[in-house]
């Protein structure tokens, strides 16, 4: 089963600025996730029902997982510092 990767327009805009090599890292992560959407070393994020981190570097991924749609949601890129305010 693959799931099909939607991405948030505010992390569309993150990824674009960002320098080639970490976003051909953080595009090689994000692609994985189509088919398996909870590989090992992602963290379920506390207090969120259904929102899980990935982290790739110092940045971090921030997605939810619809798995009645197959779907998975890519919400939030940001650097490590930055990513939970």
């Amino acid at each position: 089963m693959t799931y099909r990767i939607v991405i948030l327009p505010a992390a569309q805009r993150q990824m674009v600025a960002l320098d080639r090599d970490m976003q051909r890292r953080i595009d090689i992560k994000i692609r994985a996730l189509a088919d398996t959407p909870r590989p090992s070393g992602v963290v379920k994020m506390a207090g969120a029902e259904n929102q899980w981190r990935l982290r790739v570097g110092d940045w971090r991924v921030l997605y939810a997982i619809i798995d009645r749609e197959l779907v998975v949601l890519i919400v939030k890129l940001d650097h490590r510092r930055e990513i939970y305010r």
